[in-house]
């Protein structure tokens, strides 16, 4: 199934979830924290095997992910869960859990930023990024950093849907293909 379908059968599921989490003290992070391990949870292989089991029916497969997480499931996330197994969606929990931490980002003003460089960035440099950033997206700012030497120097920022690539190797590329348009004349 694509990527944009699986997506849009999951988002009633988040909107659920979230919709019953922001009325709860503290339940936006406990469902965010749930929500994470059983998709965790379901993107292993003997969990996805054991759920796909031909012999086991929803409700079963559904027991399987509330007995791995029993004491720290509170029973509406173990009626989420049998819901989920109830139309046979289990499976997307992964999907359910990003499309939540959006909602949960925008009801918060937050955004996730990840910034991969070349080299390790210093806390003044990853400071005024976030300082950029939060200005140039009007949010609250989450910067987790990442290196990537094949980059050669430079950074990429992704933040949502927005990727800024001013890597060296990302400039390489994009010389390239304007070569490549160009052509031998």
């Amino acid at each position: 199934m694509a990527e944009a379908e699986l997506a849009t059968i999951a988002r009633p599921y988040a909107r659920a979830a979230f919709a019953y989490a922001v009325e709860q003290n503290n339940g936006l992070d406990d469902w965010s924290g749930l929500l994470a391990a059983l998709a965790s949870a379901v993107g292993q292989d003997v969990i996805r095997e054991k759920l796909s089991d031909p012999l086991l029916t929803r409700q079963e497969g559904a027991g399987v992910l509330i007995k791995l997480f029993d004491s720290q499931l509170n029973e509406n996330v173990r009626n989420f869960i049998s819901v989920l197994a109830e139309y046979g969606r289990i499976e997307l929990l992964p999907e359910i859990m990003q499309l939540f931490e959006l909602m949960k980002a925008n009801h918060e003003k937050t955004v996730n930023v990840e910034v991969t460089s070349a080299f390790e960035m210093s806390d003044s440099e990853a400071s005024r990024l976030s300082e950029f950033m939060q200005g140039y997206l009007q949010r609250n700012i989450k910067l987790t950093t990442d290196i990537d030497e094949d980059l050669l120097g430079g950074v990429v920022v992704c933040a949502e849907d927005t990727v800024i690539d001013h890597s060296i190797k990302g400039r390489l590329r994009k010389l390239s293909q304007t070569l490549r348009q160009t052509g031998p004349e």
